[in-house]
């Protein structure tokens, strides 16, 4: 197996389109024809990862934050990041990013945060807008079936938990050929009628050409007329953070310590608990504060992240409790996250898990 199969099986799971604008997920270096020997999961790629790679004779990093987020403008090794990719490249080691495109999907960091937490009824706490297309197609009622089957396989037709939705009108399609047309019913220079479906499926945009290529290969029109259309609707599969239930209400402070037992950290960061007990539970890996609002919207009665500044506890307002754990450990368990999912994909080769502790904070 080669780095771009690995790599392309990662982008199925966390496409590279759901990440945020300023992230820099995918392949950060590295030659994507070259076998895959070893994969080291980190959540942080640095030097010392690299290292531990070379020691392991490990070829491909996978991390969860990208050791580039800007284009870097020299490599003299003036700086970790420059270190970093320079050895990397030395010792022909592949860096690979799953950042915030991991952060948004269904199945990625969070969902692994909701489980550690026992958390049940969980959804995501922010869907995104824009993800979602759909494709209105018109083919003669002869071949409907063979194009929705086509178009279903190729990843059209999922709408939450559901799969191969789609919706049908029929009607009478018209049409006439030149001189240069070959057309699959009626004659050239004569005006044709055909009973014809209105075929529409929505798909996530990153399925595009495969959409498009599926209905050609189905399509039996010489000539296609077929629509695109952006939706605006949240897409509740994908965005940011979750929220669950507990099985039973907990009182706060005894919660509190079973997230900071759960999560091992130095130090919880917390407002005043006024809420006796906690019950709904909204969490994001990382820098979530940007989520504030949304927990609150649907009746949170805490909300567990990272990189809260002061001001931003103030927000609270005893409407929510704020648990703020720590970056490195809201995320820690996306090592383990990501090496199952490649051990489940490709049983056939050697997946390590980092041993060393990436996070450059420490604790008194």
């Amino acid at each position: 197996m080669i780095i771009s199969d690995l790599l392309d099986s990662l982008n199925e799971w966390a496409p590279p389109s759901f990440q945020e604008d300023y992230d820099n997920s995918g392949m950060i270096c590295g030659d994507p024809t070259q076998p895959v020997k070893k994969v080291l999961i980190a959540l942080d790629c640095i030097e010392s990862v690299v290292d531990e790679a070379i020691r392991e004779k490990a070829n491909v990093i996978i991390a969860h934050h990208p050791i580039v987020f800007k284009g870097l403008r020299s490599f003299t090794g003036k700086n970790y990041v420059e270190r970093t990719v320079i050895k990397a490249i030395r010792n022909h080691i592949a860096i690979i990013a799953v950042h915030t495109n991991l952060d948004n999907v269904r199945t990625g960091v969070n969902h692994r945060i909701a489980e550690k937490l026992k958390l049940k009824d969980i959804r995501i706490l922010d869907p995104k807008m824009g993800i979602l297309q759909k494709l209105v197609v018109f083919v003669p009622r002869t071949h409907t079936q063979q194009l929705m089957n086509s178009l279903f396989e190729a990843g059209a037709g999922g709408i939450g938990n559901y799969d191969e939705c789609s919706f049908r009108t029929a009607g009478t399609g018209t049409f006439r050929g030149n001189e240069n047309a070959n057309p699959y019913l009626g004659k050239k220079g004569e005006r044709s009628s055909a009973e014809e479906d209105r075929v529409e499926v929505i798909f996530e945009k990153h399925r595009l050409s495969k959409v498009l290529s599926a209905m050609n290969d189905a399509h039996p029109y010489e000539e296609i007329a077929y629509d695109l259309l952006a939706l605006e609707s949240t897409h509740d599969q994908v965005g940011s953070g979750m929220i669950g239930d507990l099985d039973q209400p907990m009182e706060t402070m005894e919660f509190l310590g079973r997230v900071k037992k759960t999560f091992s950290t130095g130090c919880v960061r917390y407002t005043r608990p006024h809420i006796p007990k906690v019950k709904k539970v909204a969490i994001c890996g990382g820098s979530g504060s940007f989520l504030l609002e949304k927990a609150i919207r649907q009746k949170a009665d805490i909300l567990i992240t990272a990189d809260f500044k002061y001001h931003q506890f103030f927000d609270a307002e005893d409407r929510i409790v704020i648990a703020d754990i720590g970056h490195y450990e809201s995320e820690q368990f996306t090592i383990d996250l990501i090496a199952d999912r490649i051990r489940e994909k490709f049983p056939n080769f050697a997946v390590l898990k980092t041993q060393v502790n990436t996070n450059p904070i420490q604790y008194l």
